[in-house]
């Protein structure tokens, strides 16, 4: 069977289905090589984009739930979380790709890039806020109270003291994170942004060479995946603390 597979395909114009020498083509003449790195460039860039939007908003989110004497806002934390993660992914992109321009107009201006951005931001995000809620519950209360008796207001002491502490230890399943939206990043095919799944489905059925195109796809996003997972190894190398173990007494409280 892998006798019969012709990786030459990648070397054929999308348009005419000639051979095009190198592969690579230039000006008019675009193979599905071309095709294939654009369509991973657009995968990368949904994907860090969205991982920014989730990495803020889920501090933002995490950093509510835990603060103290502030019921009001902790609920509308617990809300953000209870609302991103329970709806499926695909309808909260159809949501934003949908429905939010036919409720706010000006909506209907932005491109469907931001919204499959947001759209995938958010629904991370209410992960992310998990994690980070209980990386800082997860710390010893001593440091709360340090930063108090420093005379640091409640947001100098998430910033300098809570904050740095609790990031180092979610590393390991912010990574997860990272990687996962990587794969989840598939979904903005639905709304037809140009990324690694939509070629596949395009491409395959152009070509009728579906093995050699989903083969390609896969490698791709395995290299997507292990390169976040060596930047974000490099990263906790980098921060951690020697000797430092959370105890899981309950910073947060």
């Amino acid at each position: 069977m892998m006798g019969n597979l012709d990786w030459a395909v990648f070397c054929k114009d999308i348009v005419t289905g000639d051979a095009i020498s190198g592969c690579l083509g230039s000006g008019r003449d675009i193979s599905y090589l071309n095709w294939l790195f654009s369509a991973w460039g657009w995968t990368v860039g949904v994907s860090v984009t969205a991982l920014l939007v989730a990495l803020v908003m889920g501090s933002i989110i995490g950093v509510l739930r835990t603060l103290p004497d502030s019921p009001w806002l902790v609920r509308i934390g617990n809300a953000w979380v209870e609302w991103f993660r329970n709806i499926p992914l695909l309808v909260q992109i159809f949501l934003w790709y949908h429905v939010l321009p036919a409720l706010v107009p000006a909506a209907k201006s932005l491109p469907p890039f931001i919204l499959v951005v947001m759209a995938l931001g958010l629904f991370t995000s209410a992960r992310i806020a998990e994690q980070v809620r209980s990386g800082i519950q997860a710390l010893p209360k001593g440091q709360r109270y340090a930063g108090m008796a420093l005379g640091f207001t409640t947001p100098q002491y998430y910033r300098y003291v809570l904050l740095p502490m609790a990031y180092r230890i979610i590393i390991p399943p912010l990574t997860s994170e990272s990687m996962n939206i990587f794969k989840n990043s598939a979904a903005a095919f639905a709304v037809s942004i140009p990324e690694l799944t939509q070629f596949a489905l395009q491409a395959g059925e152009e070509t009728a060479r579906l093995i050699e195109i989903y083969v390609a796809v896969t490698v791709l996003y395995v290299i997507s995946a292990l390169a976040i997972n060596r930047i974000m190894a490099v990263i906790e190398r980098r921060v951690r603390v020697p000797g430092f173990v959370a105890s899981g007494t309950g910073g947060g409280h």
